[in-house]
């Protein structure tokens, strides 16, 4: 999803915005919290720094109850170009202890974290998105953006290695993931949407506003359940049928046994007994 991030360190430094000390900003606004990757000079580049700071801000944020959307996206004009060659690679070199607690680190909050995260994530994608920044995308529920992406690892001798080549499995066809990987060429936002890799392409101008509506749309429904949901989606998408079966049969009867709002109920009769309610249409009145 990035260019080789030296070259993009040095495109557009003119619109960068100002870097402040923290890697990663936090804000907090009417139950969506803004997760804004810090480093806009070097078009956000994964850094230690980044990576450690990234596991605490999420794992504050998973049981902040005023908490019910996390939204992600870049400082400036970029999402993220993927990993720091210097501050991440070169510079753990020859330092294995300090290498393999970065590489844990950065598993931990690009994928582990976030796929599994107990509240609806959404990545706002604004600018380039390269690389290594693959893995946070995709591990997010849902993405919109108006980006320019590129899997461009082949150019500078390496695979897209960590867990983005799974990543994009995930979520692309074979024949574009492939093409994409063996190319290193870049796509634009259209393109992406068209390919499963986020879901809807936004004009830059509107980008904020469609995520900010998505994410009201996210808070009215059940947390509960949406959680259940979600998790129980990332799980059964791996197993067989067969195991798929069982598996969510337990798994809606634990949302249900420990749903506080008793939604099932609520819903059922909201729409047999008071009319009240379409279930295809809405989301009942909690």
């Amino acid at each position: 999803m990035m260019q080789h991030c030296k070259e993009l360190s040095n495109m557009n430094q003119e619109n960068a915005t100002p870097e402040s000390n923290d890697p990663v900003l936090l804000e907090r606004s009417d139950g969506i919290a803004w997760i804004t990757l810090n480093r806009p000079a070097k078009r956000n580049a994964i850094s230690p720094p980044l990576v450690y700071r990234m596991v605490e801000v999420l794992a504050e944020l998973e049981v902040d109850d005023s908490v019910k959307v996390v939204v992600l996206t870049g400082a400036g004009n970029a999402f993220s170009a993927g990993m720091d060659l210097r501050d991440y690679f070169r510079a753990t070199d020859g330092k294995p202890a300090e290498q393999m607690k970065l590489f844990r680190a950065n598993a931990l909050w690009q994928w582990k974290q976030l796929r599994f995260f107990a509240k609806p994530t959404i990545a706002m994608v604004n600018g380039y998105c390269f690389g290594g920044a693959f893995t946070p995308l995709i591990s997010c529920d849902l993405a919109a953006e108006e980006s320019q992406f590129g899997l461009s690892e082949i150019n500078w001798g390496i695979i897209p290695a960590g867990v983005v080549n799974r990543a994009v499995a995930q979520v692309m066809n074979e024949r574009d993931a492939m093409y994409y990987v063996m190319t290193g060429e870049p796509f634009d936002g259209r393109k992406a949407a068209g390919m499963g890799l986020v879901n809807e392409s936004v004009p830059a101008d509107r980008l904020r506003a469609r995520v900010t509506e998505l994410a009201e749309v996210l808070k009215k429904k059940n947390p509960t359940v949406l959680r259940t949901a979600k998790i129980a989606y990332r799980n059964a998408a791996e197993m067989s049928w067969e195991q798929a079966n069982d598996y969510l049969m337990a798994k809606n009867d634990q949302s249900v046994l420990h749903d506080p709002e008793k939604g099932r109920a609520t819903a059922m009769s909201q729409f047999l007994d008071q009319k009240t309610f379409r279930p295809g249409l809405e989301t009942y009145a909690r």
